[in-house]
């Protein structure tokens, strides 16, 4: 049976030629732009949108359909060409747009493509609004406008140079040029290379690049994760590199692999960063999400900061930052947040605030990530429509009946040897399995009583 068309709080995501169509796309700009007008107050000129893809191929085709359904209902477009999805959110708010949107799958294979919108704070809209947005889209609630009041479509190549500006703007350059730090960057011919390329290089760090080129032809398996990463490993080792960098297709996410070629897990890219932003503003605080390990909650006390827990969704976090000025931000999956260049997750932010770790303290990746510690964590994922999402979520609380119970985000189960979130995806037709504990022999008590709920629950 084909997949759904998915379409949530993250935007718009599917299969090219199969559930996603270029009328689909043109709909949904039109959506997206009577909704804008609708709340737009100046009559003296139109409401804009910036609109910037990742590489892939169906991007093109994508946007252009997009970008009509936008004119259609008066809505300008600034194109901003291929550039990385925090670039996007920092031309919306440079540029004074009233919305975004990014032609994009994040870490999805090629056959996906999506359409992730912001609104002129550069954040994704929050439910309330994304499912006005839906609405708008799935009952046709479109109101076109004649031939003079179309929008128009300009151009604009500025993202890449003022994204890194933005993200040079936090970190002292001048300590990490001294250090001459040898990286390996890997961004899987996604939209990130050149922007990530031109921020270490000004770092003064020599780059090895390894799928620097944005062809959208993915030289590996797009999401960030350790069993996708071997040959960067590889190529660390190779090279004696002092770090290796992976970026996503859109490059939001960041992993990171150590001098000794080893992959430290993307858990760690935003416990890296947040150990850097606390050793500078002892006291703060930061967001993170209920997937998201504990590690930073240690680092977090270590500084006497305090740590709030949002929904998973970057749009909870950045909305959780901005409400408590919070230093730092992220996700476990190598999304990091820093307010002082943008609500969004930015893997060009978590490699800066690394980079700027190492050069304080002049250890390497390995040394620091003993600094922080560790914690057993297993990520499931099992394809699972809604009912059978519910039926597991009901039978491993049943599982654990002493366990305190967080019901915001699917079920979050707090537990004396760790904690188990188990959720719906956003973006994908599945439910994801997460738990963290202190010992391996915990992490496998609970990976058998899960597994099994899952096997009768699944067949």
């Amino acid at each position: 049976m084909a997949q759904e068309l998915i379409i949530s709080i993250s935007g718009m995501r599917g299969l090219i030629g199969e559930n996603l169509f270029p009328e689909t796309a043109a709909s949904y700009g039109a959506a997206f732009g009577t909704f804008l007008r609708e709340r737009w107050t100046d009559s003296a000129r139109k409401p804009a949108v910036a609109l910037g893809r990742d590489s892939r191929i169906s991007g093109t085709m994508l946007a252009a359909a997009f970008s009509a359904g936008l004119c259609s209902t008066g809505v300008d477009e600034i194109d901003l060409g291929i550039c990385s999805t925090p670039a996007v959110g920092i031309m919306v708010r440079h540029l004074g747009c009233q919305g975004g949107a990014v032609i994009t799958a994040s870490h999805n294979p090629i056959e996906y493509n999506g359409i992730k919108l912001l609104l002129d704070n550069g954040i994704a809209p929050p439910y309330p609004l994304a499912d006005q947005i839906r609405r708008r889209f799935l009952e046709k609630q479109i109101h076109y406008v004649n031939a003079v009041r179309c929008g128009t479509i300009s151009a604009n190549t500025q993202a890449a140079a003022i994204h890194v500006q933005k993200v040079l703007s936090i970190v002292n350059p001048a300590l990490i040029r001294q250090r001459r730090y040898t990286v390996v960057l890997d961004s899987v011919n996604g939209a990130g290379g050149p922007e990530a390329k031109q921020l270490l290089e000004t770092l003064g760090c020599q780059v090895i690049g390894m799928n620097l080129e944005p062809t959208g032809l993915f030289a590996r398996n797009p999401e960030p994760i350790q069993e996708n990463l071997q040959s960067l490993c590889e190529k660390v080792r190779q090279t004696g590199a002092d770090i290796g960098f992976a970026q996503d297709p859109d490059a939001d996410r960041l992993a990171i692999v150590d001098e000794n070629g080893t992959c430290i897990g993307e858990e760690y890219t935003l416990a890296l960063a947040a150990l850097q932003r606390f050793s500078e503003c002892p006291g703060g605080k930061a967001a993170a999400n209920l997937s998201t390990s504990r590690m930073i909650d240690n680092i977090a006390a270590r500084f006497g900061g305090t740590v709030i827990r949002t929904p998973v969704g970057e749009a909870h976090v950045a909305q959780a930052m901005l409400e408590h000025q919070c230093i730092i931000g992220g996700e476990g999956n190598g999304g990091v947040i820093d307010l002082r260049v943008g609500p969004i997750r930015d893997s060009l932010v978590a490699m800066a605030l690394v980079l700027q770790r190492m050069a304080d303290t002049g250890k390497s990746v390995h040394s620091l990530v003993q600094e922080i510690g560790h914690y057993e964590m297993v990520k499931l994922k099992y394809n699972a429509d809604r009912n059978q999402a519910l039926a597991l979520i009901e039978q491993v609380r049943s599982a654990f009946p002493t366990a305190r119970i967080d019901t915001r985000d699917g079920c979050c189960l707090d537990l004396p040897e760790g904690w188990i979130h188990i959720r719906t995806s956003n973006t994908e037709p599945i439910v994801r399995i997460i738990f963290e504990t202190q010992t391996p022999q915990a992490a496998q008590n609970i990976r058998q009583k899960i597994e099994s709920i899952c096997k009768g629950v699944l067949k």
